[in-house]
């Protein structure tokens, strides 16, 4: 048995707590500390799941900023999401209700050629937002700052990427086809945000695997844009 760990018997249920307050200061950091919490209350996998799906409905987020947004209301209100107690309004009527008007009217600015450019300008800093909240309302309340550090880092910036990605392939065949092809564009950016969202709520292992394939894609097809802009330069 490890030596810094003794066995105990708290409300029925053995835990593992620090026996001295030495042990207690080798884990100083905030991230180990709230791990250990977790992996105390042996609620670490769960942590893990919620950040997995939180980051797929992030990844969403970056397609489309209302659709996950409500397909996160939408299961919050059928129990089948759980939602951190800060963000239970989420799955409320009125949020529901307003996140489907907002779901709607975004949708739709999106199948109009030239207007789309522009409304990707103001989703950017949205869709980060959308997806920092994605993801802080499912990682619980075991350490506040920490849990907003993670959603931000996780959370936002795989919204910011994948926004950034979109945005990018909008704006080429805007300038190479007189924005001829964006409704295409957009219908497929739809399907994605809402099989993304789906995916995410109800297998999160599958949403992080297909985020992590999208960012290595995304990363390769960008490195090898740098490199052919080099050598013809």
């Amino acid at each position: 048995m490890n030596r810094l760990l003794v066995p105990e018997m708290r409300a029925g249920h053995p835990v593992r707590s620090f026996p001295n307050h030495q042990a207690r200061e080798r884990v100083g950091c905030p991230l180990v500390k709230m791990l250990w919490c977790l992996l105390r209350e042996e609620k670490i996998l769960e942590w893990i799941l919620s950040l997995f799906a939180g980051v797929g409905l992030a990844a969403a987020t970056g397609f489309r900023v209302f659709v996950p947004l409500l397909g996160m209301s939408v299961a919050g209100s059928l129990g089948v999401l759980p939602l951190s107690s800060n963000f239970e309004w989420l799955s409320s009527p009125v949020a529901m209700g307003a996140l489907a008007i907002a779901t709607v009217l975004e949708v739709g600015t999106y199948f109009v050629p030239w207007l789309d450019n522009l409304m990707d300008t103001i989703a950017g800093p949205a869709a980060v937002g959308a997806g920092t909240i994605a993801a802080v309302s499912l990682l619980g309340d075991s350490s506040p700052f920490l849990t907003w550090a993670v959603a931000i880092v996780a959370g936002g910036g795989t919204a910011g990427v994948v926004h950034a990605g979109t945005a990018g392939a909008r704006a080429v065949s805007s300038a190479t086809t007189g924005g001829v092809v964006n409704p295409a564009l957009a219908l497929g950016e739809l399907v994605a945000s809402v099989s993304m969202t789906v995916l995410s709520i109800l297998v999160p292992v599958a949403a992080i695997l297909l985020v992590a394939w999208m960012l290595y894609w995304a990363t390769s097809r960008w490195s090898k844009w740098r490199r052919a802009k080099v050598l013809a330069g």
